[in-house]
């Protein structure tokens, strides 16, 4: 796994021993097996958004200070230049660049997703979390998949929905896919 899931694994752990809670009595409490909490703390797996942002409720912080590290601190405004998001590097094969990491008391947390292209016989992977999300098209085309129903974006399109539902995504074409995404909750 990448070092970043692994500071964020750290993170969750630390919160989680800071409080005086055990693995298993915070795993029931999150709705997961215990097995699960451990693999999430102990970095080795890819830890869902839907998890971080529950654990982020739970704990009253903020998402970005899990995703990063960093606690934001601006709270009228929060202006990101052109290729300076901040970098969250959680799967593989996505690159999510936040696109609001220092303004606190989000609603909602927009990312500008790269999907590198992955070979056609490679299962998607889906997640699922509370809330809405919105996906715009930037660039590339990609083949979206939400609760079964696929769903092709070209440049310029975009999507609303549930994403309590399970959804996954591929680019097409042996090329990248970009998309600004925005998680509300």
């Amino acid at each position: 796994m990448s070092d970043q899931i692994k500071l964020i694994a750290e993170r969750i752990r630390d919160l989680r021993e800071i409080s005086g809670l055990s693995i298993e009595s915070l795993a029931k409490e999150l709705g997961v097996a215990n097995e699960t909490y451990q693999k999430y703390e102990s970095g080795t797996v890819d830890i869902p958004v839907g998890f971080l942002y529950e654990i982020a409720k739970k704990y009253k912080v903020e998402l970005t200070a899990i995703l990063t590290g960093d606690e934001p601190k601006l709270h009228n405004y929060s202006v990101v230049r052109k290729g300076k998001g901040r970098l969250v590097e959680r799967k593989k094969q996505y690159q999510y660049h936040s696109l609001a990491y220092n303004f606190i008391n989000k609603k909602a947390e927009p990312f500008l997703v790269t999907i590198d292209p992955k070979d056609e016989q490679e299962e998607i992977v889906f997640s699922s979390h509370p809330g809405h999300e919105f996906n715009f098209m930037v660039e590339g085309k990609l083949l979206l998949v939400i609760d079964g129903h696929e769903i092709t974006l070209e440049e310029g399109d975009s999507l609303y929905f549930d994403s309590i539902h399970p959804h996954g995504m591929r680019a097409l074409d042996d090329k990248p896919a970009k998309l600004l995404a925005i998680v509300m909750y």
